[in-house]
Order: structure tokens, then sequence, then C-alpha cells
């Protein structure tokens, strides 16, 4: 364990779990497909489908349905439940506007994320989360999205940071990877409880007094 440097270069945030209380929406759409299919939904089944695309959440429900070759329809039908799901709106999680804004003043930040554009804005905007970005990155615009590295390397590139020098802000087992592979520093806030994720910090909600004490001091070249 590394532990966080305040001598960041760039703060890069996933966003359903982690900034926006998406992920009761995905779970709404996710039970209901289980439903559909005849199956129940429960921590083993979300820890499935967490952190991934629409398309690969969709190809591990038809593995675990026992239907190959459904993905694609699976996929449909979940882009179109968690859309529903989302207008409806949905809330930054607690201490995250804080966390992005004072981390925004010390140096660049930018969101990765394995939705696609078009679920990625409409929950930023929902949030309130939208403004704070002049950088945002969605699974549907990378060759290979999470668990490869290409979001958080697109992102570093972007913002003129070294992935080494950089920090993720993640939530599952997937995001994590894809931070680790791309070569950052990695803040977790699991988004399923017990779950032993790897990590450089780990904490309960963005919130948490250390994180805030780390913001406030980015820019000094310090380790916390």
């Amino acid at each position: 364990m590394r532990s966080l440097p305040t001598g960041a270069e760039a703060v890069v945030f996933d966003c359903d779990g982690l900034l926006v209380n998406t992920e009761v929406c995905w779970t709404v759409a996710e039970t209901a497909i289980f439903a559909a299919h005849g199956h129940s939904f429960g921590p083993e089944q979300k820890a499935l489908v967490i952190g991934r695309t629409v398309e690969a959440a969709a190809e591990a429900m038809a593995d675990y349905f026992g239907r190959p070759g459904a993905g694609p329809q699976i996929a449909a039908e979940l882009l179109a439940r968690v859309r529903k799901e989302l207008a409806a709106g949905a809330a930054a999680l607690p201490g995250a506007a804080e966390l992005v804004h004072a981390c925004r003043a010390a140096v660049p930040i930018a969101v990765a994320s394995n939705s696609p554009r078009e679920l990625l804005d409409t929950a930023l905007e929902s949030a309130g989360l939208a403004a704070h970005f002049t950088h945002s990155f969605a699974a549907d615009e990378v060759a290979s999205p999470k668990p490869a590295p290409d979001l958080y390397l697109l992102a570093c590139e972007a913002l003129g940071a070294a992935p080494q020098r950089s920090v993720a802000f993640e939530d599952s087992a997937t995001g994590i990877a894809a931070a680790r592979a791309a070569g950052l520093y990695v803040a977790v806030v699991p988004s399923l409880p017990g779950a032993d994720l790897d990590h450089d910090w780990l904490g309960t909600g963005l919130d948490d007094r250390q994180l805030i004490d780390w913001s406030r001091d980015l820019g000094d070249g310090t380790v916390r």
C-alpha cells in the first residue's frame, strides 16, 4: 500500500457508485432482468456485473442464464431499463461535490466511466456535477473499456499528467484493475460491502476526514 500522494498531477474519478448514486438504478434494472429469467438477484449476482460495461454485464448475465449468444439482446434491455431509471434522477453521493471541488482547485480532474456517453452525461447532470468537469471519458469512446487501462491512459493524456503521478477513485474491482494497469494510485470506496479490493487508500465514503485533509493538501508534494 503506497497511500495517496499530495503531489499528484491529476485526479480521475469513476462515476457510477462512486460520485453518483446510480447503482440503485442499475440494481433495479438488473433485478428485473434476472427475475424475467427465473433467477433471484443478490450480492453474488451483483458482483458478476458491477463495474462492467453494459455489453460485458449482459454477456455475464447470458452466461449465468445459460443463454450463450443472448448478450446483445440482454444488453439492449439493460440499457433501456437503466435509461428509464436514470430519467427519474440520481443524486451525488455524500462528499462527492466537495471532494471534486477541492481537487479541481488544486490539479486537473476528469471522469473515466464504464458507462456509455449517454448514461454518463445523464448521471453527472442529474447529480449537479457536470459543470465541475471539462474532461470526461465514456466506455464507448475507447477501443477497450475497463478493466483495460485505456480510459485512464486517455484521461491522463488529456490532462497532461503522468499516470504514475495521478490518483484514481474507484468503487469496483473492474475499475481498480483498469487504474492499476494504467499505473495510477487508487483510492477505493467500495459499492459492495465486505469486498476485498486492492487499494492505496480505502474508506467508506468520499466524505471521509482523511480524504478531505488530503484534498486540501494537494500540490504540496507529500504523501498521506
